[in-house]
This record gives C-alpha cells, sequence and structure tokens, in this order.
C-alpha cells in the first residue's frame, strides 16, 4: 500500500507484533524465571496502545482503501492472536499491490 495510511498500518502491525513479543517474554519471566510481574506489567501497557494504535490505523487503512466489510472484521480478528496482526498486513499490502495498475511513465514532451 502507498498510501500514507498504509505505510501507518504497516508501522502499527509491526509495533504491535514487536509489543506482543515483549508481552510474552514479560509473561515468561512471570510464570516460569522470576515470578515477578513488572515485564506484564509494562509490557501489558505497551501492547495495549499498540493494539488501539492497530485498530484505529487499520479503520483509517480501510477507509481510505475502501475494504468491504469481511476484510475489515478479519483485521480485527488477525489482531487478537500473536503476530497475526503482522501477517494480515503482508497479505493486504500484497492483494493492494497486485489489484493496482501499474503507473505509467510520464509522456515525453515533444520539442519543437
Amino acid at each position: 500500500m502507498s498510501s500514507t495510511a498504509g505505510r501507518w498500518f504497516r508501522y502499527a502491525a509491526i509495533a504491535e507484533t514487536i509489543s506482543w513479543v515483549g508481552l510474552l517474554i514479560g509473561m515468561f519471566f512471570k510464570y516460569i524465571v522470576v515470578k515477578n510481574d513488572i515485564g506484564v506489567f509494562v509490557f501489558g501497557r505497551v501492547h495495549g496502545a499498540m493494539f488501539v494504535f492497530y485498530l484505529a490505523t487499520m479503520l483509517w487503512t480501510a477507509k481510505v482503501h475502501r475494504w468491504g466489510f469481511g476484510r475489515l472484521v478479519v483485521g480485527g480478528a488477525a489482531s487478537i492472536p500473536p503476530f497475526l496482526g503482522l501477517l494480515f498486513e503482508r497479505w493486504v499490502a500484497k492483494r493492494d499491490a497486485v489489484a493496482e495498475p501499474a503507473e505509467a511513465e510520464p509522456a515525453v514532451a515533444s520539442a519543437r
């Protein structure tokens, strides 16, 4: 997706995925290693913010690119399991790149 909304959606999907990794690491340390919840406390809040950021940019991108209701529902559902939001963004970017017509080369002005 070459639009501003599409780029921000990509950033949101990446940020949401990274926050998932942090939250999962925090959960590992909380329940397995240290029995301390500081990682979950910090990354839980970060992930919550990135989740909202993902959903907001997804709605913006859906409006700009005129997504159907089905794609919007799949995108929202993809935000719940770990890492699926990033896979959804890549899938949408690939499908939109195929659907967009190739830009024609600019016409060269004839010299008179």
